[in-house]
């Protein structure tokens, strides 16, 4: 794995650090240590890899496929829905409920946060992260705070609602668990501890972000594929079919699903959509690579350099899903499989969003056969990723034709 060194600044996050001095993604020290581990033990209390996860997760579907339906075949941009789907999941762990697609709070919060991460990684900002004294005219620098503002204010006002009606006995979700546990040591009179407000406000708003974007991100990249190779994509479908039919598909089943299974993994791979993956911190001195790295020093780990690494994959830049298959067709783990990072900050939500991940494509796959518009043929699908700080899908619209 190659690591981007900045000694001086965090180049396509010093914006962020700004903002983001608390929570659980870019904080340090005894704070994030806390953070993440409260979050992850909460999370997995509220179903997180778990079965009462996998329910949510399939009763989602249904709602997702509702919408896709509505356009009867004709083509439409997946981008809002799957976010929304998505969004959900993690919504209804942090703060304890789902939203309908249609409310305007949800719907807006989910469009801002997205809109926030593609702005991070923008040209402009990123020249504003190397020369902040010309800030004045980067004019995606005040949209950026005024996105992050109005997120900021909408979820202050739904903590407030659910510190209204918080009963300590029943926690809806991590927000609840939360505010108990703050209660609980301002009554034991624990002045110095890392439950604050502050900490509450940012790990919700990282959760939601970072729960959100990245699997929805990766759902449309799969859907995306199947439109551009329809023979893979007939593979996938044939599987589904011989093995599980019409009824809702479940985790367990991912181990007789070996070709969806590589396929959703080299979905993951291709589309390597957050190829700089979170900022590190060296622990002591270290000599990488013939490169001296002084302790403290903030490195990227480009996982890029991992999931392309032609020394690893017989075909790294194309979509070939028999990197994850044997030649019996049998699934086999890739230890250069690395899209969740690695090391102390791997992604907390790794088991969440490897399920989501399985459970909404071949849902998705059982219900819909996806084609590109009309007058598109497959070759023409453009899979250059948009520019960000997640490299999305270039927009685009497919059709998803019912299959059933």
């Amino acid at each position: 794995m190659k690591l981007v060194k900045d000694t001086r600044r965090i180049s396509l996050t010093h914006i962020l650090l700004k903002c983001f001095v608390s929570g659980v993604l870019w904080s340090n020290g005894e704070s994030w240590k806390e953070m993440r581990r409260f979050a992850l033990t909460n999370l997995r209390d509220y179903g997180m890899g778990k079965k009462a996860c996998e329910d949510k997760i399939s009763e989602e579907t249904h709602y997702l496929t509702e919408v896709f339906k509505k356009f009867k075949g004709e083509a439409f941009d997946t981008t809002q829905p799957v976010n929304y789907a998505v969004s959900n999941i993690i919504c209804s762990m942090v703060y304890g409920s789902r939203f309908e697609y249609d409310d305007p709070e949800f719907t807006s919060m989910v469009d801002r946060a997205n809109g926030t991460i593609q702005l991070v990684g923008s040209p402009s900002i990123q020249v504003y992260n190397l020369f902040p004294w010309i800030g004045r005219w980067i004019a995606n620098r005040k949209l950026f705070h005024k996105l992050y503002d109005a997120n900021k204010k909408m979820n202050l006002e739904l903590i407030r609602r659910l510190k209204e009606t918080l009963n300590p006995e029943m926690c809806r979700g991590f927000v609840d668990a939360f505010l108990v546990r703050k209660q609980h040591l301002e009554k034991s009179e624990i002045t110095n501890s890392h439950f604050h407000n502050e900490n509450l406000l940012m790990t919700v708003i990282h959760l939601f972000a970072a729960g959100t974007e990245t699997t929805s991100t990766t759902l449309r990249w799969g859907l995306l594929f199947m439109a551009k190779y329809p023979k893979i994509q007939d593979q996938v479908q044939e599987e589904l079919s011989r093995v599980i039919g019409s009824r809702q598909v479940q985790v367990e089943d991912r181990k007789n699903l070996p070709f969806t299974d590589a396929v959703i993994h080299e979905t993951q791979r291709l589309a390597n959509i957050i190829p700089f993956s979170l900022p590190h911190k060296t622990s002591q001195d270290i000599t990488f690579q013939g490169y001296f790295i002084k302790k403290g020093t903030t490195v990227f780990p480009l996982l890029t350099s991992v999931l392309y690494d032609e020394s690893e994959w017989e075909k790294p830049y194309s979509f070939y899903p028999a990197h994850f298959l044997d030649k019996d067709g049998k699934f086999v783990k890739r230890d250069a499989f690395l899209p969740f990072s690695a090391g102390r900050r791997i992604c907390l939500g790794e088991s969440l969003a490897r399920m989501e991940l399985f459970i909404f494509f071949t849902t998705l796959l059982q219900h819909f056969r996806f084609t590109p518009p009309p007058g598109v043929s497959e070759d023409e699908l453009d899979l250059t990723p948009r520019v960000g700080f997640a490299l999305n899908p270039s927009p685009h619209k497919l059709c998803a034709v019912p299959c059933m």
